[in-house]
């Protein structure tokens, strides 16, 4: 399924998304993917369906997070989360790596927000994903030239995975994100 949805071949990620379920409707992962397919071709109605059924079913998708180990802690984030002590100095270290990115090509990509929002908003939620803010904390935590560790529990966007791409080469450190399928290896705008 995952295949089907980078290589843009919709129908056939939904017909086995609906495979999927007849022999395990309980399958959390293949409700996700059918909803963001409809998310994706604009299908809201159809989105809304799948979310209301998850609902009936008490299958719930799994919230996103990414954990960091600072100084033999583990800090862990949410979207858009503000619950950390240093919250202030990580949204604006946020803000200062999103500008110094955007000097080098960076545009935020809102394909990734699967929900009926305006693009301004899309953007606000694409810039505060987990990860980002995990990488903000280990930039400013992390010594110069020390390897940044991420622990992602859902696999990464492609605009997260964009993101940490060119901040490891504008800010010359190894970033290393684990999400749920596979580590990602960036060093040198270079993923290993």
């Amino acid at each position: 399924m995952a295949a089907c949805g980078i290589h843009g071949e919709f129908e056939i990620g939904e017909f086995a998304a609906k495979r999927l379920l007849e022999l395990d409707p309980e399958h959390d992962g293949a409700y996700v993917f059918l909803s963001n397919v409809y998310a994706k071709g604009k299908r809201w109605e159809n989105v809304g369906e799948v979310r209301q059924l998850m609902k009936h079913k008490g299958i719930w998708k799994e919230r996103g997070h990414s954990k960091i180990e600072m100084d033999n802690e583990i800090h862990e984030f949410l979207t858009a989360d503000k619950s950390h002590k240093h919250a202030d100095d990580i949204y604006g270290k946020l803000a200062e790596v999103v500008c110094k990115l955007k000097q080098v090509g960076y545009a935020p990509n809102t394909s990734v927000v699967l929900i009926d929002v305006d693009e301004d908003e899309k953007k606000d939620m694409v810039i505060l994903h987990s990860e980002k803010l995990a990488l903000c904390y280990g930039l400013m935590r992390s010594n110069n030239g020390s390897p940044i560790h991420i622990i992602k529990n859902l696999r990464i966007c492609e605009d997260c995975h964009n993101f940490i791409k060119l901040a490891s080469k504008v800010f010359e450190r190894e970033i290393v994100v684990r999400d749920r399928t596979r580590f990602h290896h960036y060093r040198d705008q270079m993923e290993r």
